[in-house]
């Protein structure tokens, strides 16, 4: 199967699956902005596309919407008119760049192969990603002044894999925000993460975790605070 064979498959099921059905469930507003973007896998996932389809069907049977981010926010006058961001899932392989943002309103569509790509990979849960952690990423790319791609450590965290980590780890928070789709780890290739994580505390926003010896650091939209190092 070739790049553009993959392409389409992921785009047509995601959008088949979720978009289509679930946001339709959930009542919201979808947004019509085109997205512009790329997603390749190096392998094919067949485990995690049933997955997918076993939790969106849970979500239309319980009537529980995957999904629920007011797509017509607004962000301040001179905020770009379109975001992109690039990203690697270190431990899948998953790459994708795709804008989430544009003309005033978060691309559903976008948002929905993003929480895809940060799912929990030790058992392939997903979970809603807080568009403000996507903002904070795509902040700190134009701080550091930087093209490439996060590369993630860690994504979303079921409840399961916290604990299961917490027994493992003095390092891991009983209440992570990883659990509710609003931290991040990561690192960007060719940057040392001391560089990173200067740059993410000069933006004063959410909490900011420094883990040197591992080579990468934490983000999150919690309140403004900062560990490690």
């Amino acid at each position: 199967m070739n790049e553009s064979d993959i392409i389409s498959s992921r785009r047509k099921f995601l959008k088949n699956m979720a978009y289509g059905s679930l946001l339709m469930v959930g009542g919201i507003d979808v947004v019509n902005a085109r997205a512009k973007h790329h997603i390749a896998h190096p392998t094919a996932h067949a485990s995690h596309k049933t997955h997918v389809h076993d939790t969106l069907h849970h979500h239309l049977s319980s009537k529980k919407p995957l999904h629920r981010i007011d797509t017509r926010t607004t962000l301040a006058r001179n905020s770009p008119s379109h975001k992109v961001l690039a990203l690697h899932n270190t431990h899948t392989g998953d790459r994708l760049k795709l804008t989430y943002f544009e003309r005033g309103s978060y691309v559903e569509d976008a948002l929905l192969e993003i929480n895809h790509l940060f799912r929990d990979y030790h058992d392939g849960s997903i979970h809603p990603i807080d568009p403000a952690l996507l903002d904070q990423l795509y902040d700190l790319k134009h701080t550091l002044e930087v093209r490439k791609p996060f590369h993630i450590v860690s994504g979303y965290r079921s409840p399961a894999t916290n604990a299961d980590l917490r027994r493992h780890s003095d390092g891991v928070a009983k209440n992570s925000l990883h659990m509710e789709g609003r931290a991040i780890d990561i690192r960007i290739e060719g940057i040392d993460s001391k560089r990173i994580r200067n740059a993410a505390l000069a933006m004063n926003r959410g909490g900011v975790g420094y883990y040197p010896k591992s080579n990468f650091v934490h983000l999150d939209t919690g309140s403004v605070r900062t560990w490690g190092g």
